[in-house]
């Protein structure tokens, strides 16, 4: 069985930090995890140490990139096989983690945790980045990644490494296109994703036209043209 680690980025999620712990400690009891505290303000690092979770603490906040890769260099750095993006929000479900791992198991590379590979993309303005994310994905290497921006990932070893090593991939849609260029492979996985239950996401119209754009600069851009 490969050694698995759930990293879960987590800044000011003290309202929500205690149940995805639960919830994966219920329904993947097999996996470790380590929670990256991401410089929060909130009281998450408080609900950690009075429940005595594993938890590596940043006073500064790092961003997602800076968070996730420190437990992706802790994975490497302990052995692990695999490790698993989980949003520390709730939004993530714990039961399809056995799932993400059985097809890294199968010989994928990175293993997406996708809401459209049975279920079909609504036609909302939500979904319009990522309609043309999996566009410009597709018109670049040919592939179809149907839920691009899904944050809820697999990696094992070989791209972990690169993940972990290298600052210019951050786990963001952007770098699906090189490592396809790379010949690693991609599998969607089937999921249902939780709505938020406490804050708010960062994404509010402004800031989800900044990141449409800079992903889409990037893939159309920017990724096609880096050594492999």
């Amino acid at each position: 069985m490969k050694k698995v680690l759930v990293v879960i980025p987590a800044y000011n999620e003290a309202l929500s930090i205690a149940s995805v712990v639960e919830d994966i400690q219920n329904k993947a009891p097999d996996v470790d995890y380590v929670i990256i505290n991401d410089g929060s303000k909130d009281n998450t690092m408080e609900i950690v140490e009075k429940n005595g979770f594993h938890c590596i603490d940043s006073y500064l906040n790092l961003g997602l990139f800076g968070a996730v890769q420190t437990g992706f260099k802790y994975a490497l750095e302990n052995g692990y096989d695999v490790a698993i993006q989980f949003d520390g929000d709730g939004q993530h479900d714990a039961t399809y983690i056995p799932e993400l791992i059985k097809a890294i198991e199968d010989g994928n590379n990175i293993a997406v945790g996708s809401r459209f590979v049975t279920e079909k993309k609504p036609f909302t303005a939500r979904m319009i980045g990522s309609r043309l994310i999996s566009f410009a994905i597709f018109l670049v290497t040919g592939k179809s990644i149907k839920d691009p921006t899904s944050g809820f990932r697999a990696y094992d070893r070989s791209v972990l490494e690169s993940y972990a090593l290298d600052m210019n991939n951050p786990p963001e849609p952007d770098t699906l296109v090189y490592m396809l260029r790379k010949k690693k492979i991609i599998q969607e996985v089937q999921v249902q994703m939780k709505e938020r239950e406490f804050g708010e996401s960062y994404l509010n119209l402004s800031n989800t036209i900044k990141y449409m754009s800079r992903m889409l600069i990037s893939i159309l851009l920017i990724q096609p043209f880096r050594k492999v």
